[in-house]
């Protein structure tokens, strides 16, 4: 048991053979391993797709029952215009992922840059909607980051009803220069906003988009290694999600991450690995 939630923005990743899953694992063993190792993940794949109910009955065989799957709202309710016209949509995505029970905690909804302040209306609604749920919030409207009246409003509308707001911090990603295909894509898909470190309920929310040297990337990681620490010494429970431009290496950066933590936290336990793993992490 650990008192915070790490993981990475999937559970399977050929690369991560030897690191997370035994050399010889097959692909449709890949939660499983993943499972053994982290205790949480963040669900891109609801987002571009809803999961079938068998699927979503094997995920619910598969994951330990103090692992922790972040879903994220189906983009067709997120980004699909007024929030308040999503009620339905959103109890139907909430029943599907039902056999999952607590795992699912807490609930994303990540928004577009174009939903801005004038939209907040739609937002509060929809929270007040499913009040019942652990939900977490990612916003990109620039008006947000501008420490002005409008991201005022937004951080009391969240803090009032107990609602996380997620904090991505893409500085390690935008600060590299390269040419590689997969870096340049994420930097073109990525948002490249301030950082908002809020603890606006029990469990903060960190995704961190590193580049693709990890050594690099530690300068930027040491200020979230104290600040993770000091949320866990304060009895919060935080999530943290290492990202890499292609994800290869998100699980190398992952299980750093907790090492590091480590050396924060003394008394923090080990992650599971395979015996292979030991002797890659050490090269990092």
């Amino acid at each position: 048991m650990l008192p915070y939630y790490l993981g990475c923005p999937s559970w399977h990743e050929p690369a991560w053979r030897g690191l997370v899953y035994p050399p010889d694992a097959r692909p449709a063993d890949s939660l499983e391993h993943y499972a053994r190792r982290f205790n949480a993940v963040e669900g891109n794949t609801t987002f571009y797709a809803r999961p079938t109910p068998a699927t979503v009955t094997r995920w619910a065989q598969l994951m330990p029952a103090g692992f922790r799957f972040c879903a994220k709202l189906p983009r067709d309710i997120s980004h699909g215009g007024d929030l308040r016209a999503q009620g339905q949509a959103t109890q139907a995505f909430l029943d599907l992922l039902a056999p999952l029970g607590p795992r699912v905690t807490p609930l994303w909804l990540q928004l577009p840059a174009a939903f801005g302040p004038q939209r907040l209306g739609e937002l509060a609604a929809w929270l007040d909607e499913f009040q019942q749920r652990s939900i977490a919030v990612e916003l990109r409207h620039p008006a947000f980051f501008a420490r002005g009246d409008e991201e005022r409003a937004l951080n009391r509308l969240l803090h009032e009803r107990g609602v996380e707001r997620i904090c991505l911090d893409s500085r390690a990603l935008f600060s590299c220069r390269s040419d590689d295909p997969a870096v340049l894509h994420a930097q073109a898909k990525k948002p490249r906003l301030p950082v908002r470190p809020a603890a606006f309920s029990r469990s903060p929310q960190l995704r961190f988009i590193g580049g693709p040297d990890l050594r690099t990337n530690l300068r930027f990681l040491q200020p979230w290694l104290d600040k993770v620490a000091a949320w866990i010494e304060q009895g919060l429970t935080p999530y943290v999600f290492l990202h890499t431009p292609d994800n290869q290496l998100a699980a190398a950066q992952a299980l750093r991450f907790h090492e590091l933590l480590r050396e924060r936290l003394p008394g923090l336990a080990e992650l599971p690995m395979p015996d292979s793993a030991s002797a890659q992490l050490g090269l990092l």
